[in-house]
């Protein structure tokens, strides 16, 4: 468990805490010092040498290799994109839906995952949406719609929309049982605990940067497990998902064996040399003190909630890093944060307040205050016992 000194000491290498209350790394994570002084150094090497490609693509190596060592994956397994939609695409455009049609996902997917598959029509694909009840999704709604016909399930880690967090093995055992393959789209919580793809048996793995991996939007990365990857042929794709991108030969395709399959176009480059600060950043707190400090911090914002009788869209039990506190007018809610300094965001009737390990008691205490002047705006759950007048 990390100190308040530690946490401190961490805060203090993000500027924004010297004049606000983070607390929407959902949306994006704070800018550390460390990753800024990456993004000059990207700067630096383009003023000194104009287009240094040797360095800039040991730069992206390293970034592939340390997102590897992040997941417990092999760099060979890994995909560098611009973006989740970018790598989920190229996923997408290399399956074929003649023996299996069945796309199933549960409802609470951000909305570039039904987007592509819904996409995906078009080629013969018949996607199906698990329902939720309230604001969970039972994972035995996963199991009277997964079948032999199912090529796929896409599903998400932490909803964006109320902090649900899926119950990942399980539902994997079931598609795997069928026979199907299991996307999991971990870009609402990668960041915030330990990783381990081969663990969670997945055969994709898709996130980005810009939220708790600290980094900036422009970057994601995806995992392919080794053993799927020369069955898989995209057909979007381009001259960086060859073996060799610098044969310049239009008139032939020659995809990487490896993941680099599923790339397309130009690096990110900036945002690569943002992207090693924050794994470095992350790996020396160690994935574990940040789990434990973030789920500190969700559940005593989930007490406070229960205290004023405020009714909370994420669950009881929650580890973080996401609380969604349901509104009668969130946009309003937001605003009333906002004029005591404090960042956050909302979707729907639900406000968020997402949690990061630089984040501390104290920040609890003052979004608490701040409900409790405004609980006039929040929706109040009849089962718990207000503390508010």
């Amino acid at each position: 468990m990390l100190t308040d000194k530690q946490v401190q000491e961490i805060r203090s290498r993000f500027n924004i805490f010297q004049r606000k209350i983070y607390l929407n790394t959902c949306s994006q994570g704070a800018l550390s010092v460390a990753v800024q002084t990456g993004l000059e150094n990207y700067i630096a090497s383009w003023h000194e040498q104009g287009s240094p490609w040797e360095t800039w693509m040991d730069r992206y190596e390293e970034a592939r290799t340390a997102f590897a060592q992040f997941i417990n994956a092999s760099p060979e397994e890994v995909a560098i994109v611009t973006s989740a939609s970018a790598g989920i695409n190229s996923v997408a455009s290399a399956l074929n839906f003649r023996e299996r049609q069945k796309v199933v996902m549960g409802e609470f997917e951000f909305p570039t995952m039904g987007h592509i598959w819904l996409a995906q029509r078009v080629r013969g694909a018949e996607v199906q949406f698990v329902s939720a009840e309230g604001n969970h999704i039972p994972v035995a709604n996963y199991e009277k719609i997964v079948d032999r016909n199912t090529l796929i399930v896409p599903l998400t880690r932490v909803c964006f929309k109320n902090g649900f967090r899926s119950e990942v093995s399980a539902i994997t055992q079931i598609a795997h049982h069928s026979g199907a393959l299991v996307m999991l789209d971990d870009y609402q919580d990668c960041g915030t605990r330990p990783v381990d793809v081969k663990a969670l048996d997945l055969d994709f793995f898709v996130t980005g940067t810009l939220k708790y991996l600290l980094g900036t939007p422009g970057l994601a990365f995806m995992y392919a497990r080794k053993e799927l990857i020369s069955s898989l042929v995209p057909t979007v794709t381009g001259w960086f998902a060859q073996t060799n991108p610098f044969a310049f030969d239009p008139q032939h395709i020659d995809l990487s064996p490896s993941a680099r399959r599923f790339e397309s176009g130009s690096p990110s480059m900036p945002n690569v040399y943002a992207a090693v600060p924050g794994f470095e950043l992350l790996r020396e707190i160690g994935m574990e003190n940040v789990a434990g400090h973030i789920k500190r911090l969700a559940q005593s914002l989930l007490s406070c909630a229960r205290d004023l009788g405020i009714r909370a869209k994420t669950p009881a039990n929650s580890a973080g890093p996401l609380v969604v506190l349901q509104c009668k007018d969130s946009n309003l809610m937001v605003q009333k944060l906002a004029a005591s300094d404090i960042v956050a965001s909302n979707r729907h009737d639900g406000l968020r307040i997402s949690f990061h390990v630089y984040n501390t008691m104290d920040d609890v205490k003052a979004v608490a205050e701040v409900l409790k002047k405004n609980i006039n705006l929040l929706v109040l759950d009849p089962a718990s016992v207000g503390s508010y007048d």
